[in-house]
């Protein structure tokens, strides 16, 4: 199986030492709702087996080239390789909403050389509205949390109104014609669509992609009239540009880019007012010790690295970072929210 990048080749190829770790099963289990994890993030300055890492790690991006989350996937794995002194290989696998790459992952030796970069919502949204190739609860260790990213909805040349109103508006006055693209099916864009039209109660078509990267191009080609995508700088300056136009953001509050957007909340959905985490997941049985490892290198390079700073500034994400067990608790919080919304509103899921 050929990867479809190159490696970032560390300036030098040092290995991991350490006196030898007895290896621990790391466990993502689910009960009632709530994620747990052994033995990840407990032994956070424990140092890596020494025969670890003994070749190039791969990392499996559950998406296509060019989209945000492939740009920083890419942007973190180059400082990463010199951090474990071995090249970190990027390999694009998407579909499906991101569970075709953690299908792949779930599969994959737990040996601590192959690692999977993804949203959280093929384990905390996918599962619950459709049928996904692993266990979400128990194929997979959360390594570290990367970067929470905004939704950003967007009005394409097909959509001849001004604002978010008069996007619900003309949804309302022409039943099933209006089309909303995401970025594939129980995707976070799905969601925030999901709830749009259970709160407004219209039928907007919903329009399902691979990802990002074809979803733009397609906007920009009026091919649909709406669509929900991660805030990046490419789609603000295609909003500076006209070629688009922002109707409503899913964030805590207003971006700086778009001061002048307001949230989802504002606008009266607060249930679809959401944004996108990231982050790193190993399969469940990787050692415990290579996973703190993994999560305290990228914990620092979140804190210190100034270039993966600048790159996550200008594309409008926030770092997350933390402790492995840090992000299998917010990855257990997502999924009792959405357990909820779907439990109590299954027919926006369609």
């Amino acid at each position: 199986m050929s990867l479809r990048s190159g490696p970032f080749l560390p300036a030098d190829a040092r290995g991991a030492g350490g006196p030898m770790l007895r290896r621990r099963r790391v466990a993502a289990a689910l009960a009632v709702g709530a994620l747990g994890v052994a033995g990840a993030g407990t032994a956070a300055t424990a140092p890596a087996p020494p025969d670890w890492p003994r070749r190039p790690l791969r990392l499996v991006v559950v998406y296509p080239p060019g989209g945000v989350s492939d740009g920083m996937a890419r942007a973190l794995a180059e400082p990463l390789s010199h951090a474990l002194g071995v090249p970190v290989l990027v390999d694009n696998r998407a579909g499906a909403g991101g569970s075709v790459g953690l299908g792949l992952l779930a599969r994959a030796p737990a040996d601590g050389h192959t690692l999977a970069f993804s949203a959280i919502s093929p384990l905390t949204l996918q599962p619950l509205v459709g049928r996904v190739p692993y266990d979400p609860l128990r194929a997979f260790a959360p390594v570290a949390g990367v970067m929470h990213t905004p939704v950003l909805v967007v009005g394409t040349p097909a959509f001849a109104g001004r604002g978010f109103d008069a996007l619900i508006a003309q949804a309302r006055a022409a039943p099933g014609t209006l089309r909303w693209a995401t970025s594939g099916v129980a995707t976070i864009g799905h969601l925030v669509l999901a709830q749009v039209r259970a709160a407004s109660g219209v039928d907007i078509v919903h329009v399902p992609y691979h990802g990002g990267g074809p979803q733009l191009t397609d906007a920009l080609g009026g091919q649909f009239e709406a669509l929900s995508t991660n805030v990046a700088a490419q789609q603000l300056q295609y909003i500076a540009d006209g070629r688009l136009q922002a109707l409503a953001v899913g964030a805590p509050r207003r971006i700086d880019a778009l001061p002048e957007v307001p949230t989802l909340a504002e606008l009266g959905y607060p249930e679809a007012n959401r944004d996108s985490l990231f982050g790193l997941f190993a399969p469940v049985d990787t050692p415990a010790a290579v996973v703190a490892r993994i999560n305290q290198e990228v914990d620092r390079l979140l804190r210190q690295d100034d270039t993966l700073r600048r790159r996550l500034r200008e594309a409008h994400n926030l770092p997350a970072g933390g402790t492995a067990e840090d992000f299998a608790r917010e990855i257990a919080a997502d999924r009792r929210r959405n357990r909820a919304l779907v439990a109590a509103r299954p027919a926006a899921f369609d």
